[in-house]
Parts: structure tokens; sequence; C-alpha cells
């Protein structure tokens, strides 16, 4: 088997399964009770909040842990619709965000909420000053993702917290496919809340985190979406995953130590396999090629169906878009945003690569795609 699916989720680091075990087997207590064990608990959740708070610049009463990426996204926008209504009801988002982002938004337009959707220009990235026109005086936040999950596609996020926050706004980010793989400081950054996912770099899947400034230039207040205890400062309530939180700090301690490695080295990959792709006569890659997260390859193939080709590469794992939207029948709709066909948008592949890909699988993975490719095209009559 080859994993090139790791923006939908990733592999296990054995170094965090051995991190995690011990509270599975032996300290399993409840971090919020007050006996021995369940003071250990609570220690091991503060070393993590800490490491994972290291790992993005903040600091650890900053950081809200939840089940996922998709929940801290809800706790994120819904949180400040609420708390910050009075002063307005305008939310900025873009037209390429995770589904989690933009099911959010329309949720919130049923609420009476006035959300305006940014285009992107061709290659994936917004057009700054169509942002700059975009906010008004209501506007209280600002949505836009650090990385794109489908052709990972970097956003200019110090620029666009400028912009935002001279008109007054809050500026989120979704950080799911960014954070352990990229250096993001929201200090540096400008951000105000950030939301991540564990399961993206080497933990299991179950839990999450947001980011919340408590500092200046914006103390951040949000409406809880789940009561009953008061856990996490009030602002996500429910017994806490501590198995799940203790190996989310260790791959965030780990992710500290190989960030500039791990780049390297699967940026090696991914371009190696991208350039010998691009000998396929009929392929080009999607979304800008120099703002992008060196581990992803969004490739257009001509005259293949992309669930065709996916069903082909035996033993291969691939994707033709989002994990949360790959069984939908429409197009993808960050290509079509891009300004693809339908036609086109379904003729795509995402090669998105990871900590435990090796060199001698390049070559394999590059002759089974030439070999569908070519099936699929006579199959077809040509393009």
């Amino acid at each position: 088997m080859i994993y090139l699916d790791n923006n939908a989720t990733t592999k296990i680091d054995p170094r965090v399964l051995e991190t995690m075990m011990p509270f599975l087997t032996d300290n399993f207590a409840n971090a919020a009770s007050t006996h021995v064990f369940g003071v250990g608990a609570n220690d091991a959740v503060k070393t993590a909040r800490q490491q994972i708070a290291d790992l993005i610049g903040a600091e650890a009463h900053e950081i809200v842990f939840t089940s996922g990426a998709t929940e801290a996204i809800n706790l994120a926008i819904k949180g400040v619709a609420e708390q910050y209504q009075t002063k307005g009801k305008h939310i900025i988002t873009v037209q390429t965000e995770h589904s989690a982002v933009l099911d959010v938004c329309r949720y919130l337009e049923t609420k009476g909420f006035d959300v305006t959707y940014l285009p992107v220009k061709p290659d994936g990235l917004i057009d700054l000053e169509v942002l700059k026109a975009a906010l008004r005086p209501d506007t209280i936040l600002v949505s836009i993702m650090a990385v794109n999950n489908e052709i990972g596609v970097i956003q200019p996020l110090k620029e666009i917290s400028e912009i935002v926050r001279r008109a007054g706004a809050l500026f989120m980010t979704d950080g799911t496919q960014a954070v352990g793989k990229w250096p993001l400081h929201v200090d540096k950054a400008g951000i105000d809340l950030l939301t991540l996912s564990a399961h993206k770099f080497y933990r299991p899947k179950g839990v999450g985190a947001l980011f919340v400034r408590q500092r200046r230039p914006n103390r951040v207040k949000l409406e809880a979406l789940l009561h009953g205890g008061g856990h996490e400062g009030g602002k996500r309530s429910g017994t806490l995953n501590v198995t799940g939180i203790v190996g989310m700090g260790k791959t965030a301690e780990l992710a500290q130590k190989q960030l500039a490695s791990d780049a390297e080295r699967v940026g090696k990959l991914r371009d190696t396999l991208e350039n010998e792709l691009l000998q396929i006569t009929g392929t080009r890659i999607n979304g800008n090629r120099e703002n992008r997260l060196y581990n992803v390859t969004n490739v257009f193939f001509e005259g293949c169906d992309s669930d065709a080709l996916i069903m082909g590469l035996e033993n291969i794992a691939v994707s033709n878009g989002s994990a949360c939207t790959s069984a939908s029948i429409d197009p993808s709709h960050v290509l079509m945003a891009l300004g693809m066909t339908e036609t086109e948008a379904f003729s795509c592949i995402r090669f998105s690569l990871g900590r435990f890909n090796t060199v001698d699988e390049i070559p394999q993975v590059v002759e089974a795609v030439k070999k569908v490719v070519g099936q699929l095209r006579a199959m077809s009559g040509g393009f």
C-alpha cells in the first residue's frame, strides 16, 4: 500500500503512540478528578496545552481543546457571531474554504447574518483589493484559511490580517492543513482565532483545538456551543479526551523539531513526483505553484475521469478532493472557483505526501498513473 492522501489524514507517529499508551492502560483517570490519578492526568493535559501553544506562538491559556477542527470552526464562527452581533452581522469568507467553514456561514445566513464569499484568482489566491472593498463598518469576522486542503495554496495571512484589523474586525484562519507542517505563528501572522486538528499531523482522529486570542490587540470573546460543566474556561464543556490531548501535545512537540527537515525531504519527493507526472501529455498543475505547501500537488489529467483513475490505482491511495466531500457527486467547489469547467474538475487528482513516504514509492506511483491514464484514454478514444 502506498499512501498519498495525507491531507485527508495521517498515519500515527510511533513516538506519539508510545506517549499515549500509558493514558489508555495505567492513568486512565478523568482530568477533572482531584485524586492523585486525576491530578496526573490534568498535569499531562497542561503539558500538552503548552506544547501546542509553543508550536503556534500562543499562550497556554489561549488553547481550547475540541473534538477536531470542525468543532473548533463551529465554536469560533458561531461563538463570534453570537457575541458580536450587536456590533454587526457581516462575515467575510472565501469560496474555496473547507465545507466546515462554508456550511457554518450558510447556517448563519438563515439566522439573519450577511456573508460575503470572496472569489479567488485563477491560481487560488485572493485579491487583497477585493477583500478591502468587501469590508464594511458592520463586519465582525473575516475567515480565510491558511492552506487550502485541495490545492495547497497558502494565502498571505499577514497582509490579510493587517487589512482586517484596520477595519476593526476579527481575523480567523482555518489552520488545519498548515499547523504541524508549516511554521504558523499567531502573532507574526496577526491571527485572532486559529483552528487545528491533530490527525492532520501524525496523531489519531478525534481531537483538535482552537486558539482564541486573549492578548493585545484583541481579547476575543466567544459564546459557548456546549454547556455542562464549564470545562476549558467555559468555552467548551465536556470530559477531556486526555489520551488524545496528550498525543496531540507530543505530535506538536515533534512537529516543532521536524518542520524544516520534513519540509525539505517531503518537498523533494513531491517535486520529483510532480515533475514526472507532468511528462504525461495533457497534464497541468492546479493552483499557484509558488505560494503553496510542500507536500501537495493537484494534477489535471485531460480525458480522464478522476473516480476511474482512483479505482485503477490499486494499492495507491490518492484523492479527487476533500475527504469530507469526496463522496459527493458534485465537482470540487475549490476547482470550480479557479474557473474550471465541471468536466475539468472531474479530471483532477490530489497527491498529498507525508513524513512516512519514501523515495522508492515515487517511481511506482508514476508508472501506475501512466498506465491507468493510458488505459482510460484508450477506452474513451483519446482526448
